[in-house]
């Protein structure tokens, strides 16, 4: 197993019904006794996240917890962090559309609070993610153990895609051009907008392709080479902040705990990325 491949959270180490009570133990202080039952809220609210992909594998486990442990209702929209795709986050804030919070990487989650569309002390971090390459089974699988053998593998590639998001924007507008490489492989570096990079590796139509670790991870069908070299590496928090008009605000700021709490960590961690909690 990869070093930075996660231990998938057995059955035995933790069980979702142990890590349902933990999490309501240190979320919700209810202290509950092994295998009692939590009667849905009396109150149940309809929670509305608008969430990007870096914590999406994390989310869609611990959302399911958070509504069987509350009878809250959480209604899920999803985007990049960053650009103009039509999907992305920001411009669903640009159009209006109403959220009560949103998770999205550190520097997205500021640019919103800069503009006035999340409230300014909500942030909270999530998770820190890594990027990633992943190729496709059966093929060759290139070395990027080093700042040396990343840039050959990428000189080498026949064709090379990334993320529209946060990902791909540090990839094109900082570390190609700081390997040198950003000219040579302009025409065989596509960006891939709305959808997973997996899913267009797995399709063929790339030979490699780079995006946060937990996104790449749940394509199965596909080899996930490793991560960035240490020297290159970009480390982000995926945040959730409080969007600005909700109308939900303590349900929100509950949720928030909830994904965040120390006892959510084995289930963050399974999904590629590193509990902020642990920070």
């Amino acid at each position: 197993m990869h070093p930075f491949q996660p231990t998938p959270v057995s059955a035995a180490g933790a069980p979702r019904r142990r890590v349902l009570r933990t999490l309501l133990g240190a979320v919700l202080g209810l202290g509950l006794a092994l295998g009692a039952a939590i009667a849905p809220s009396a109150q149940a609210a309809e929670i509305r996240v608008v969430t990007s992909g870096g914590f999406s594998a994390a989310y869609d486990q611990l959302i399911p917890l958070y509504e069987q442990a509350t009878g809250h209702t959480v209604v899920t929209a999803r985007g990049a962090s960053m650009g103009n795709a039509p999907d992305s986050i920001p411009s669903r804030f640009a159009r209006g559309e109403p959220f009560d919070i949103v998770i999205l990487a550190d520097a997205g989650l500021e640019a919103l609070i800069a503009q006035g569309k999340v409230q300014a002390g909500s942030r909270v971090d999530l998770a820190r993610s890594m990027i990633g390459m992943s190729v496709r089974k059966g093929t060759p699988k290139p070395d990027i153990s080093t700042v040396e053998a990343l840039k050959q593998t990428l000189l080498n590639a026949q064709s090379i895609a990334y993320s529209a998001s946060a990902s791909g924007v540090y990839l094109s507008g900082e570390l190609f051009p700081r390997l040198g490489v950003a000219e040579q492989i302009k025409d065989k570096a596509r960006k891939i907008y709305s959808e997973r990079v997996g899913a267009v590796v797995l399709r063929g139509e790339a030979e490699i392709g780079f995006q946060q670790v937990s996104e790449l991870l749940p394509f199965k069908e596909l080899e996930f080479v490793g991560p960035l070299p240490d020297e290159v590496q970009q480390r982000v928090f995926f945040s959730a902040g409080v969007a600005v008009g909700t109308q939900n605000p303590e349900a929100a700021r509950h949720l928030i705990r909830f994904l965040a709490a120390p006892a959510a960590a084995p289930i963050v961690r399974s999904t590629g990325m590193e509990p902020a909690a642990n920070r």
